[in-house]
């Protein structure tokens, strides 16, 4: 007689939809990354017929390129959405005393930032060169740094606001600046002319493929770290009249 071996607990939905993502953002990630190495010649070309509109366009609406310009280098340059972070990060620490999340979340944004820096030097992908430039970058060229680090705070930084039960309204306000900053920020890379478009939606990739990473890791510790540090909650969540 055999006794069937004793079943793992079942793993949560939400859990699965996680991992099926991560799959799914890693596979297009790690095609594209494949196909612009490879210099892939439809891409190349899509890449080339896009970016040739959009800079003569720039050129052409000067007082759109000045705006462009105002948003990519303050409202939406990585520093700024890393100083965005680092300030989330110390507002848990200091004001909620969660200091692990406070930790996640800056871990998360720097890891992001290091592998970012580390496939433009492995690729090392040219990026535009005009006659008539209206704007200049520095690096290589895949993946956008701009693209990148724009999904990645936007999206970890919606996850805690979901995951601490802000109010609804605030969560709609905030999810709609997310995407318009995202969406916005990739639009003025290929205006600006310093990105090809297949940059920035390698950037957008990674940036969800490091969040739908991130976020599970962050569960994982939560059911398995110390009583002490699983205390860690904001007052929505330890009390509801708080």
């Amino acid at each position: 007689m055999h006794t069937s071996p004793a079943d793992s607990p079942p793993r949560p939905p939400r859990s699965r939809t996680a991992v099926r993502a991560a799959w799914i953002l890693a596979a297009c990630s790690a095609v594209l990354l494949c196909l612009v190495a490879a210099e892939w010649r439809p891409l190349i070309a899509l890449d080339g017929d896009i970016s040739r509109t959009t800079h003569r366009w720039a050129v052409e609406e000067e007082g759109v390129t000045r705006l462009f310009r105002i948003l990519t280098d303050w409202v939406w340059d990585p520093w700024t959405m890393r100083l965005l972070c680092a300030a989330v990060a110390l507002w848990l620490g200091l004001r909620h005393a969660a200091w692990w999340t406070a930790g996640w979340l800056a871990a998360t944004c720097a890891l992001g930032s290091l592998l970012q820096q580390a496939l433009k030097a492995a690729v090392g992908r040219p990026r535009p060169v005009w006659p008539d430039p209206v704007d200049s970058a520095h690096y290589a060229a895949f993946p956008s740094g701009h693209a990148m680090t724009a999904a990645l705070v936007c999206g970890l930084l919606l996850w805690l606001l979901h995951r601490h039960g802000v109010a609804r309204a605030a969560r709609l306000a905030a999810l709609t600046a997310a995407v318009v900053s995202v969406a916005g920020v990739g639009l003025t890379r290929v205006w600006l002319g310093v990105h090809w478009p297949s940059d920035v939606v390698g950037g957008w990739l990674l940036g969800a493929l490091v969040v739908t990473v991130a976020v599970p890791l962050h569960r994982r510790w939560r059911t398995e770290a110390p009583p002490a540090a699983r205390r860690e909650e904001l007052p929505s969540q330890r009390d509801p009249a708080a």
